[in-house]
């Protein structure tokens, strides 16, 4: 199943992309609700907020009585601790039952408030963020909820900036405007990206095979790495020994294909076949057949294992290799070579750009990446020099 996390600040109308995205056919997890299911009468939440905060805060009617609790729950950073204690174990429990009991083919969408605040976005395949200016949020908020408007802006401050929001967006929605407006563009989300992704990640299908294009570098294209290595590295927990961000893609003011070069190091050649099922999982389809590096050494080439990304909407391609052979090192001296030496970025600029053209109708890059590859060898050659003489390690 595919797992989308949907947040943004107060105000900001979450709830009108989560309901769209039910009509569509979502499973729609809704943290808010499960918070107050947890506490509803007879509930075992409710009998351990009774027995740590006493009594008054129950209701005439036995519910509880919210401003109550929070009065004595936040008055202090202990209290909001044994608050917390009681309640997030409870939401995520339940939370884990509904996601269980969804269909294999699901697109399940958790909609949660402080998914930025609480570090949880590498818990999802995609990151949808809702935002709306700050005034347009004040507005909504004391006209609908009836909220001073002071109390307002205290609760807009209290949770996270936009930039930290940005970090984790893989997708940004401004429901600033008319409804119609961001309406239109969870439309497109649904169509064009969360159902063909799903269907990738569950029939484990790696993108379409196409011709070398090349774009303009990109600024965006360091941000967008680091939130899929976040994903990679989630995934691979201990086996991974590290996750970077290489190729032409990490190279800045280098011209390259809109595709993200990622690496996954491990230890050895067992660990990758041991991630293989996880990684596939966390939405990085594995390449089937022999996948190998140039030895630079004249002998066998060097093996490797290659994962895709299954987001339609941002191709990424993952080589997992091992500390077993050089070729881990060599990744990150080529893009660091590039990086310290504008004209050899320029030169390959160059090679690129022409091969690129001349191979414009393959419908394939593999034609195009094995010309290329008489010039990277060359490369690595010079790359091998400058690190001696920089003292330049991984």
């Amino acid at each position: 199943m595919l797992r989308v996390g949907l947040t943004g600040g107060i105000g900001a109308g979450k709830s009108t992309v989560a309901n769209r995205l039910a009509e569509h056919g979502a499973v729609l997890v809704d943290s808010d609700r499960i918070a107050r299911e947890v506490v509803e009468p007879g509930t075992e939440g409710l009998a351990r907020l009774v027995e740590e905060f006493g009594t008054e805060i129950l209701a005439a009617d036995g519910s509880l009585d919210r401003p109550v609790l929070a009065a004595k729950a936040f008055a202090d950073d202990e209290s909001r601790h044994k608050l917390n204690a009681i309640v997030h174990p409870l939401v995520g429990a339940r939370t884990g039952e509904l996601m269980a009991a969804a269909k294999p083919d699901a697109i399940i969408v958790h909609d949660i408030p402080l998914l930025v605040e609480n570090g949880l976005a590498t818990a999802y395949h995609l990151v949808v963020v809702v935002d709306a200016p700050v005034e347009v949020r004040v507005r909504r908020l004391v006209s609908a909820r009836g909220m001073a408007e002071d109390d307002a802006r205290a609760r807009i401050r209290a949770q996270a900036g936009t930039e930290q929001r940005r970090a984790v967006a893989d997708v940004w929605l401004d429901n600033g405007g008319a409804e119609d407006a961001v309406l239109a563009e969870v439309d497109a989300l649904w169509a064009d990206r969360l159902v063909p992704f799903e269907a990738n990640v569950r029939l484990r299908r790696p993108r379409p095979p196409m011709s070398p294009k090349i774009a303009a570098y990109d600024l965006a294209w360091p941000a967008q790495a680091e939130r899929v290595l976040a994903r990679v590295r989630a995934a691979a927990g201990e086996l991974a020994v590290r996750a970077d961000h290489i190729g032409s893609t990490a190279i800045p003011g280098l011209p390259a294909k809109d595709v993200l070069d990622l690496q996954l190091t491990v230890s050895t050649s067992d660990d990758a076949e041991t991630l293989r099922e996880l990684l596939c999982d966390a939405g990085f389809p594995r390449l089937e057949g022999g996948w190998y590096d140039d030895a630079q050494d004249g002998g066998e080439p060097w093996p490797k294992c290659l994962h895709v990304g299954a987001d339609p909407k941002r191709p990424v391609n993952l080589h997992v290799r091992s500390v077993e052979t050089p070729a881990w090192r060599l990744a990150l001296l080529f893009r660091d070579f590039l990086r310290a030496n504008p004209d050899e970025r320029d030169d390959y600029r160059d090679v690129k750009l022409r091969l690129a053209e001349a191979h414009a109708a393959d419908g394939t890059v593999e034609a195009y990446a094995d010309e290329k590859q008489e010039w990277v060898n060359g490369a690595f050659g010079r790359a091998e020099k400058w690190a001696v003489a920089t003292g330049w390690t991984p």
